[in-house]
């Protein structure tokens, strides 16, 4: 069956899956799960064609993955009736109120009091340029910080005055999602850590760290600095690393995330990973002093001097008698 335009990427994972030998079965379910429930209404055909793909699906799939979509279609009103029946759900009474997603838990004023701020946090708040060093201390505060504190990270960082990265050129970052999404659903994380790389400018080092983060808002940093679609986040997350992608928790967090998160926020994160290695690079290759010889040759332990110098006494002629003259 042709893939209608709701699921534009089904023909080329179901090709994917039967080249790779990778049984996309769950995770192909989670994506045609997010992508419809994407939309308040859908037409006959659309309708249709989800009931066709995920009964097929449902029956193939894990009981994990199963629970998820369960969860997900259970509180979406507009589930068809064939797929309910399928999964054991049922309407609810027209006065009662679906159950509310869990809110991401932000830090409490008290521990945010108790911490005293570091210089790079006041440097933030005011109007100094970044320079290597703060721009390290930035990168290494948010990596250090718990998923709430990078939250609150990032939000501040859409209001501080701090220069941000130039915008990606808008050809560039889509040829660079189009890669992404295809290392990704092929889990080739290598191959996705050199893209991201290449098209935001980072050394492999700093590009590793941020594609391998466990967190995953590094990810999201570099995702909203190339643009990228929402649904097309959601799908990296989803497909890039499995185990990642297989809580609908990590995947609705960091979706909130990402759809919160403003491109001045990511462009300034973004300079902050730039600048870093920067200032490693100095620590790294100290230029030499011009007086650096001088300084270890005085500190080099001057060596003995003999108690006559040659010529500093006169010397003695003799005549050919041998007396002295």
């Amino acid at each position: 069956m042709t893939a209608a335009p709701l699921f534009p990427g089904f023909d080329g994972l179901m090709t994917l899956s039967r080249r790779e030998g990778v049984d996309i079965r769950p995770t192909l379910l989670r994506v045609l799960t997010d992508l419809f429930v994407q939309a308040s209404a859908h037409s006959a055909d659309e309708e249709r064609q989800f009931v066709e793909l995920t009964s097929r699906l449902i029956d193939q799939v894990d009981d994990a993955t199963r629970a998820a979509v369960r969860a997900r279609l259970a509180i979406y009103p507009a589930t068809p009736p064939e797929i309910m029946r399928k999964l054991g759900l049922r309407r609810s009474p027209p006065g009662e109120a679906a159950p509310a997603a869990p809110a991401i838990p932000l830090p409490s004023s008290e521990t945010a009091a108790a911490r005293a701020p570091t210089e790079a946090q006041l440097r933030m708040a005011s109007n100094l340029s970044m320079r290597p060093n703060d721009a390290a201390e930035i990168s290494d505060m948010f990596f250090a910080a718990s998923a709430s504190e990078r939250a609150l990270i990032l939000h501040n960082l859409a209001e501080t005055p701090l220069k941000a990265s130039a915008r990606i050129p808008a050809a560039r970052a889509t040829r660079a999602i189009q890669t992404l999404e295809m290392a990704a659903f092929a889990e080739d994380t290598e191959n996705f850590a050199l893209e991201i790389g290449e098209a935001l400018i980072l050394p492999a080092r700093i590009a590793a760290q941020v594609v391998n983060d466990p967190g995953g808002e590094p990810l999201a940093c570099a995702a909203r600095a190339l643009d990228m679609p929402s649904a097309a986040f959601q799908r990296v997350l989803m497909f890039l690393n499995p185990e990642f992608g297989s809580s609908v928790h990590n995947v609705y967090r960091l979706s909130r995330l990402y759809d919160r998160l403003s491109e001045r926020s990511a462009l300034v994160m973004l300079a902050a990973w730039r600048g870093s290695t920067m200032a490693v690079s100095r620590a790294k290759y100290r230029p030499a002093l011009y007086d650096d010889e001088r300084n270890r040759a005085r500190a080099a332990p001057s060596q003995a001097r003999p108690a006559v110098q040659p010529g500093s006494a006169p010397s003695v002629r003799t005549g050919t008698d041998g007396s002295k003259r």
